[in-house]
């Protein structure tokens, strides 16, 4: 039997993956995000919180978009990044509502990124956590990011962040003191 806690913690996750697929239902209809008052929602979802939503079909990515940066209540920016995700990632066509059946909705909840000081690449690869580490790589406007669960696919720390540097469109046989990193973690619903 599970602890009150975890029943709620269950609950809250739920009612994420909820909101996800109503906001995608909604944008089929509208061609906007849901809308989600944060004042009558729990406190787990009307704080702060940064997200990604990740589609996928029969196993294979369908549309992930996020924010890095806690701007709005946890359960707006899920309705947002679902929205995005089914419909403004720009490496897929937008959402068909047949789609929807057999769509994967996951959810990643970020922990505020924090600063890793690194003054080389092998310092970097020596302070990665494979498996735990989501990495945000910025050099000016250029910005890239990892989740955690891309280590599921790119095992090796050394591959992980060369291909983060390709996706951020840096030279991938290159390092920049110029350039920040930054380190953070994921709670992953389902």
């Amino acid at each position: 039997m599970s602890s009150p806690d975890a029943a709620d913690e269950s609950a809250w996750q739920r009612e994420l993956l909820a909101v996800a697929r109503r906001s995608i239902e909604v944008g089929l209809q509208t061609g906007e995000p849901l809308r989600v008052d944060a004042a009558d929602q729990r406190a787990e979802l009307g704080r702060p919180c940064a997200s990604f939503v990740t589609l996928r079909r029969s196993g294979a990515l369908r549309g992930c978009l996020g924010s890095l940066t806690a701007s709005r209540p946890l359960i707006s920016d899920v309705a947002h990044n679902a929205f995005g995700a089914a419909f403004r990632d720009t490496r897929f066509p937008p959402l068909e509502p047949e789609e929807l059946v057999d769509l994967d909705i996951h959810i990643s909840v970020l922990s505020p990124p924090e600063p890793l000081p690194v003054s080389s690449e092998s310092e970097l690869i020596d302070a990665l956590r494979p498996g735990v580490d989501g990495l945000v790589l910025r050099d000016g406007a250029r910005q890239g990011t990892f989740l955690p669960s891309v280590w599921e696919s790119v095992p090796e720390p050394a591959e992980f962040l060369r291909e983060l540097k390709q996706k951020t469109g840096l030279p991938v046989n290159a390092w920049s003191s110029s350039w920040q990193v930054f380190r953070y973690t994921t709670e992953s619903i389902p």
